[in-house]
């Protein structure tokens, strides 16, 4: 059911990778809501993944964007706002990658190159967009920028190995940054911290199925699909929370204020 809560809007989504994606999942629903954007993705996913069906079904052009790269950002910013015809209005930043985890590399062996890349394209690309956004006026008012996290930023999850510095340096930068683009610009920044879904990152995770089984049995409302985020996310884009900003979201069925549940008690005292 669509609401029209983005008739008008414009914006950037970077990271959709395949309809799995919650990035997909958003650019579907924002399309619904009546809202134009850019799609974006580093070339290798992008050969990776089906953005161009996306891009087809949304009536949505792509910009391929490298965005750890300033000289790939500022391109970005400038043709998106050629393409849209003006500001922008929202920006979905989801994007993620440890290349430890990845390569098997344990928390405790890091190989710090790897640990340097991943900090880069999983949290600072995040200051990075929001740099040349701001320097560049590029948001209109009341404009809105989320990131995608997760609870590992506050929380043990031994898998989640460096991912969960990386998510933790994230929420500090849209608390930081949210606050000047807040007081210069009347631009809102937020994090939503989701719920494990099976993306195809985070199905990279050792151990991912278990961990997804455990969440839902803890959560009260259960786990939160990426459909579900992208509902959240499309209400955050919408005029209708203006006052939101620096904000780390919760949108996990509630378990991060869960400290054990009944289901999850009934499989330690089975007899």
């Amino acid at each position: 059911m669509s609401y029209n809560l983005l008739k008008g809007k414009k914006g950037i989504i970077f990271g959709a990778l395949d309809e799995n994606s919650i990035a997909w999942k958003t650019a579907e629903r924002a399309h619904e809501e009546g809202a134009e954007f850019v799609l974006t993705n580093a070339p290798i996913a992008m050969r990776m993944g089906a953005i161009k069906e996306l891009a087809e079904k949304t009536g949505s052009q792509i910009i391929p964007a490298d965005a750890t790269s300033m000289e790939d950002l500022n391109n970005l910013v400038e043709q998106s706002m050629e393409i849209l015809g003006g500001k922008i209005d929202f920006v979905l930043h989801s994007i993620g990658m440890s290349v430890n985890v990845r390569k098997g590399k344990h928390y405790t062996d890091s190989n710090y190159d790897f640990t340097t890349k991943g900090w880069d394209v999983s949290a600072v690309s995040f200051h990075k967009v929001m740099n040349v956004l701001y320097n560049k006026q590029a948001m209109n008012e009341w404009g809105s920028v989320v990131a995608l996290t997760y609870m590992a930023a506050q929380r043990v999850f031994p898998d989640y190995n460096d991912m969960a510095d990386n998510k933790a340096y994230l929420e500090s930068i849209a608390r930081s940054f949210g606050y000047f683009f807040g007081r210069d610009h009347k631009v809102r920044v937020n994090t939503i911290s989701q719920s494990p879904t099976p993306t195809t990152a985070g199905s990279g995770v050792k151990g991912f199925d278990g961990f997804l089984a455990y969440a839902e049995k803890m959560s009260p409302l259960g786990n939160a699909t990426a459909l579900e985020c992208a509902d959240y996310t499309i209400s955050l884009f919408s005029d209708l929370t203006k006052k939101v900003t620096l904000q780390n979201l919760f949108h996990d069925g509630g378990f991060s204020n869960m400290g054990v549940s009944d289901s999850v008690m009934d499989k330690f005292t089975e007899e």
